[in-house]
């Protein structure tokens, strides 16, 4: 993978266009040539060429204060940053990069006796777990990750956990537990899982899928438009069963390049995908527009009707402001047509736009870094990713004061909900697929312990007697109703477990190491080298676990 150059590129730019920093042998700072070419433009996504050998000269001593102001090391390579020792040095201009994230204020605890009731809708997207990985593999080092990047929730619904399934006629199973925090032995964490009932057995129901594909100049990389276009295959060779295909396009304009084409007819879908090419500006708005309007012509009643975006998220033409998106979008929603957002590439990756089209178009978000996540998401999880059986899912939790003290919900900050909401349905939720789970963390004070929040007042408490931990409420609609349902659980007493689970331990480790890169006020005492331990002594390890841990590994090493 190539590599990611993170420094302060307007004090090396200065330096360069000043004339302290020259190339090395045959080197050429493509900046400065496009700058003197084109003065009107933006050069500053040009890179110099890395330098093969260093330059033969002692740096002047505006350079080397330069390389100090930036934090650089001597004789060493830091962050992508060739840097200079006494006599020889040669350096990289940064890449242009202008990523967005946004991501509320972390949650903190809540008294039980005066809030015990902590509402948020499903979220089961994985985007940010994906795109931080991306992050450490490019070798950003935990300084280089911005903190709102990294939402605990997408890290931890990216795994797979041993979950209850539900019974015949069911539509949800509950899967609770209580033990020991291992960042504050103080404190005790609550593990809550719902899974989805799976009646698809892994097939598609009759499907109109429309693919919106941005093919704007700003996608044209290998890890874009490239590695779009070969997800694309590799779902288009795995679609079972009846139904269509559209693919529409945009671009400085949109495009119609399928319409309605039979499923079985994977031939013409897959030389479609590979026409594609990338030009032009980004007008986002009216190739959705369209991708609604193909969506609606081949609409199936009772059929699984979606449209899959897929996109850097750079719209710079039509509409780009997010309170935009979000009320175009969820005016859509509305006429049974659910939109799914794919993430690509770097540099210019526009998360926070994407997370919001996602989640108002009744749609899951993923980043696809890589082919074998692409296969994850678009094959493995095709059902759970691309058939909802339950829509609004909102979870409501009711904490009992004589068992809990106090509470924090870990992650989900955007996804939070006023109590009041709970009952109402006309407040959106989330959506949840066939198969799928989702999985969330509490960290608890008991009740007796010294209070997460001081008062100097405190209320008498009162208690039904109850040793119940929690009640928790499920409300749902039916993917065609609207009218929701309730399902009610208890975490009672029987919950804890000396003797923490599989679950419980790993879900304890993906969370930690979220808060560490998130800069989390509640992180505790925890350390990367404590996450590696407690690793090697899960019995239950997959793939992608695996892979989580060789991530903390890296992080760790360049802390």
């Amino acid at each position: 993978m190539k590599k990611n150059y993170r420094l302060i590129g307007t004090l090396m730019m200065a330096a360069l266009l000043a004339g302290n920093l020259s190339g090395c042998g045959a080197a050429r700072n493509y900046q400065t040539e496009t700058a003197a070419e084109y003065p009107e433009q933006d050069n500053s996504y040009y890179s110099t060429e890395t330098c093969e050998e260093p330059m033969m000269a002692a740096p002047s001593a505006s350079t080397t204060s330069l390389f100090d102001s930036i934090g650089a090391s001597k004789a060493a390579e830091t962050e992508g940053c060739y840097v200079y020792d006494d006599s020889d040095y040669c350096i990289v201009v940064p890449e242009y990069n202008t990523e967005s994230y946004d991501k509320p204020d972390e949650n903190g605890f809540f008294l039980s006796q005066g809030q015990p009731l902590s509402t948020f809708a499903a979220d089961v997207d994985t985007a940010s777990y994906a795109n931080v990985r991306r992050m450490i593999e490019n070798g950003y080092s935990k300084n280089n990750i911005p903190s709102d990047a990294v939402r605990p929730e997408e890290f931890l619904n990216y795994f797979s956990y041993d979950l209850n399934s539900p019974r015949r006629g069911e539509k949800f199973a509950v899967t609770t537990e209580v033990s020991k925090c291992p960042w504050n032995q103080d404190h005790e964490l609550m593990f809550v899982g719902v899974k989805a009932e799976d009646k698809l057995d892994g097939q598609l129901p009759k499907s109109n899928l429309v693919f919106l594909i941005d093919v704007s100049g700003s996608m044209d990389d290998e890890d874009k438009l490239g590695l779009l276009k070969k997800g694309f295959i590799e779902l288009v060779d795995n679609l079972e069963g009846e139904g269509t295909v559209s693919i529409v396009t945009y671009a400085s304009n949109e495009k119609v390049v399928l319409d309605g084409a039979d499923m079985s007819d994977k031939r013409k879908i897959k030389e479609a995908i590979r026409s594609l090419e990338a030009y032009g500006a980004t007008a986002g708005e009216r190739g959705m527009e369209m991708a609604y309007e193909i969506a609606k012509e081949n609409f199936i009643d009772g059929g699984n009707n979606r449209i899959i975006m897929a996109t850097d998220g750079d719209l710079n033409v039509g509409i780009s402001d997010p309170d935009e998106l979000e009320e175009f979008i969820t005016k859509k929603k509305d006429q049974g047509i659910y939109l799914s957002v794919l993430g690509f590439g770097e540099g210019n990756y526009k998360d926070d736009k994407m997370e919001r089209l996602a989640d108002c178009g009744n749609g899951n978000y993923s980043y696809i870094d890589s082919l074998i996540e692409a296969r994850k998401v678009l094959v493995e999880e095709m059902t759970s990713t691309l058939v909802t059986v339950a829509k609004d899912v909102k979870f409501q939790v009711e904490f009992n004061p004589a068992t809990v003290n106090s509470y924090r919900l870990i992650g989900y900050e955007n996804r939070e909900m006023d109590a009041v909401d709970f009952n109402n349905d006309k407040k959106d939720g989330g959506e949840l697929g066939s198969g799928h789970s989702v999985v969330a963390l509490y960290e608890i004070v008991p009740a007796g312990s010294e209070s997460a929040i001081d008062l100097k007042y405190q209320p008498e408490k009162n208690s039904d007697g109850s040793d119940d931990y929690a009640t928790i409420k499920i409300r749902y609609k039916e993917p065609e109703e609207d009218r929701s349902e309730l399902l009610t659980y208890v975490v009672g007493a029987d919950a804890y477990r000396e003797k923490v689970s599989e679950n419980l331990k790993f879900a304890s480790l993906v969370s930690e190491f979220a808060m560490l890169l998130g800069d989390s006020d509640y992180a505790g005492t925890m350390t990367y080298r404590d996450i590696i331990n407690s690793y090697r002594e899960l019995d239950n390890t997959d793939d992608y676990k695996d892979e989580f841990i060789s991530l903390v590994r890296m992080v760790e090493k360049r802390s």
